[in-house]
Order: C-alpha cells, then sequence, then structure tokens
C-alpha cells in the first residue's frame, strides 16, 4: 500500500492537471450550452484510453461517459461531475472565460462548480495509468449536462440503465467529505394588488408593498417535518427574482400606476427528512396565514419546473465504504483527518449525488474549491487541485484495486 501511494504521488503532473483545468475553463459551458466541452472532454477520454460514449439528453445536449473496463468482477465505482456552469456576474477583474493561472490558483467562471474537480478526476486516472494499475472493476467518468436544471443529465444517465456500487461526486466542498446536504426546488410567488394612479393610490393595493411585508417572513420561514436538528439546519429560503409592474405581463412604462403584480422568484432547501409538497403546503400555509391578517394580502404560489427537475435531498452513513475510502485517501495526501458530514456551505448545495442514491448507489461528495465559488474572480487553488487529483486516485485504488 505504501508503495502504491508513493508510486501515484510521483505520478501526478502538476503542469497537466493545471492545463486541463484551464483549458476547460477556457471553454463557454453555460447551462444549455455544453456541446464544446462534451466534445473536448470526449476526445480528452480517448487520448486516456477509455470507452467512451457521448449519450443524448436533448438536442445538441450529451452527457459524456468514459469507462474503464475492470479484469473482473470487482466492485465498481463512478466520478460523477457536471459540465455546466453558472453565468459570470458583474465585478470580475479577469476575464471569466481566460483560464488565467498564477502561482496560487486557477480563475475563471466554473472552476470551483466543478471544472477544477472534473480536470482531477482525469488526472487521477491518469495517475492511475502511469503506474500500470488494473482495476477489478469498472471505473465510469461520467461527465454530465444540466446538473443546474435540477441534475437532468444525470436523471438520463440513470434512465437508460447505468449503475455503479459507489460513487463520489465532485462538487466544492473544500476538500471536506459531504454526507449530507438538502433538496434543491424553485418555486414563484405573484403577490397581488389594485393598481390605481398615483394621485389615488389610498383606493389601491400596491403589490410592490405587500411583497415587502412578505419577503422577512419568507427569508425566515423553516419548513415542518423536520427529523433532527441537522436536517432543520438545512432549511433556507432565497428570494432570487423580483418583478412588479402592471398586469401579470409586468408592464413597466408606467410607473405613476401602482403595481399590481409583483413576482417573487426562489430558491428553497429543506433535509432528507422533509418532503417537497410539506416545503410547498408550508408555504401556502404563511400566504394564508397573512391573508388572515390582512384580507388586502393576496397571493399565489406555484412550484416551478420549467425547464428543471426537482433534485432531492441527500445522505449517506459515514461508515460506508466510499467514504471511508476517501477519508482514509485525504489523511494519507495531507496529513490530516478528514472533515466527514457537514461542514461547508456545500451543505445547502443541491447535487447529482441525490439522483444516484436514489437508484441504489453509495457515495459522496467531494470536490476542490469553494471559498470562492459562483462571485467575481471565482478561483480555485492550485494545492487544492493537486490533493483532489491524490486523493481520487487513491481511492479508486483502495476500492478497485
Amino acid at each position: 500500500m505504501a508503495n502504491r501511494f508513493d508510486e501515484l504521488a510521483a505520478a501526478y503532473s502538476r503542469a497537466d492537471a493545471v492545463a486541463l483545468t484551464s483549458r476547460m475553463v477556457s471553454i463557454k459551458s453555460y447551462s444549455g450550452d455544453e456541446a464544446q466541452i462534451a466534445e473536448f472532454t470526449a476526445a480528452t477520454l480517448r487520448e486516456l484510453g477509455l470507452d467512451v460514449k457521448m449519450q443524448p439528453v436533448a438536442p445538441s445536449r450529451f452527457n459524456v461517459i468514459g469507462t474503464w473496463r475492470g479484469r473482473r468482477n470487482g466492485p465498481s465505482f463512478m466520478y460523477n461531475g457536471h459540465m455546466d456552469t453558472n453565468p459570470a456576474g458583474e465585478g470580475w477583474s479577469r476575464d471569466p472565460l481566460a483560464g488565467d493561472v498564477d502561482d496560487r490558483f486557477v480563475y475563471g467562471i466554473g472552476v470551483c462548480n466543478m471544472k477544477s474537480a472534473n480536470a482531477s478526476a482525469i488526472q487521477a486516472v491518469a495517475m492511475l495509468k502511469r503506474v500500470g494499475f488494473s482495476p477489478a472493476g469498472d471505473l465510469v467518468l461520467a461527465f454530465v449536462i444540466g446538473e443546474l436544471q435540477g441534475g437532468i443529465g444525470t436523471a438520463r444517465l440513470i434512465e437508460s440503465g447505468l449503475r455503479t456500487d459507489y460513487f463520489v461526486v465532485g462538487e466544492p466542498t473544500e476538500l471536506t467529505l459531504l454526507t449530507r446536504h438538502s433538496a434543491s426546488f424553485v418555486f414563484e410567488i405573484a403577490v397581488l394588488g389594485k393598481t390605481r394612479h398615483l394621485s389615488r393610490r389610498d383606493e389601491g393595493v400596491d403589490a410592490i408593498a405587500q411583497a415587502e411585508k412578505l419577503l422577512p417572513r419568507l427569508r425566515s420561514l423553516v419548513f415542518s417535518g423536520a427529523a433532527s436538528d441537522d436536517d432543520r439546519a438545512l432549511n433556507r429560503i432565497n428570494i432570487g427574482v423580483i418583478r412588479g409592474g402592471v398586469s401579470r405581463a409586468m408592464l413597466d412604462w408606467r410607473p405613476q400606476q401602482l403595481a399590481d403584480v409583483c413576482l417573487l422568484k426562489c430558491a428553497g432547501r429543506f433535509g432528507p427528512s422533509q418532503t417537497l409538497e410539506g416545503a410547498m403546503r408550508d408555504i401556502q400555509a404563511l400566504l394564508d396565514a397573512m391573508h388572515a391578517e390582512d384580507e388586502t394580502f393576496r397571493a399565489e404560489s406555484r412550484l416551478v419546473q420549467d425547464n428543471r427537475i426537482f433534485m432531492p435531498p441527500f445522505a449517506v452513513a459515514a461508515d460506508a465504504r466510499p467514504v471511508q475510502a476517501l477519508a482514509h485517501a485525504h489523511a494519507r495526501v495531507t496529513g490530516d483527518a478528514a472533515l466527514v458530514g457537514m461542514h461547508t456551505p456545500a451543505r445547502f448545495f443541491g447535487s447529482d449525488a441525490a439522483h444516484l442514491a436514489a437508484a441504489g448507489m453509495t457515495g459522496v461528495v467531494y470536490g476542490p474549491g469553494g471559498r470562492y465559488n459562483t462571485m467575481p474572480d471565482e478561483r480555485v487553488g492550485l494545492e487544492e487541485i493537486e490533493t483532489a487529483s491524490k486523493v481520487y486516485a487513491n481511492a479508486i485504488a483502495d476500492i478497485l484495486g
């Protein structure tokens, strides 16, 4: 074991791992536009000698599945990583698609979420190939589209019948082992008023003013049904979009009139012991309570399923085989015990781990980055990429060796 560990450490190439991460970042792959990164990823896996399949999910959108066939019927293992990224917002001091590198970081949109992890997984396979490793069971590298749409790529992967015994999802957990995270769903609330000209404001009902009363109560809402404090700690609502105007068409050219519709688009989170149905009932109960307090307050809620699917919560036992394998590898690589549980804001992520677990697979979430995720000058440390590459390689060798 010590010999294999030393061999894998020597087989790591920082130049290759950083160059691959930078190149991936330079390929724009906002959710819905993953064709170019899919082609690049497929070509990279073919160069490694993997059996590569491009799996159609939607027009011009493909999962990339690379398989390293095992030599006998050992356990199988999957690395799962999404290729789509969040959009770049305002405030960047660098080109978000340049893939800039300095002596500490790789910069760019999606480098945290989650191109550095994807590059680390590929580097891990390259390391294993260099030392002549031969897996007993199949190793699958699954690079999927549409995780930011609730995981439509991984859902297609599962529908196709692909299963492995174990998995790791490379979301940016700051190199901690995330064993529990929230569900992820999107909902809308339409707050309704009565329009009048501002000269007769007292006769109308300002939907924007009514929404202002709702906002603090919505942000502090805790969903019912949590079986533990851990699950209750995963409850959160974020109001991400607010639009107000005249009529449901949101006409905005007449600010002299009171808005009679104010639309709130929100993201919700809850724990494994809670349900989507329960969460939506709790939201509606809040709206009903506010109407009972003030009959002029009227609002409607709906679950948003347009172009996305529901992403359920995730939980795995700390003593599960892949958790222990990655924890052991992390300790060997870093010299420090792995943090196992809910130690980072990643606990509020949705992830494809939930879909994989629901399909009967056992796994964990572990990846580089996170501290600078989804912010201007998003970046991941070179040391984190190295650690992730070595941990993935050693965990694969442990499980499949």
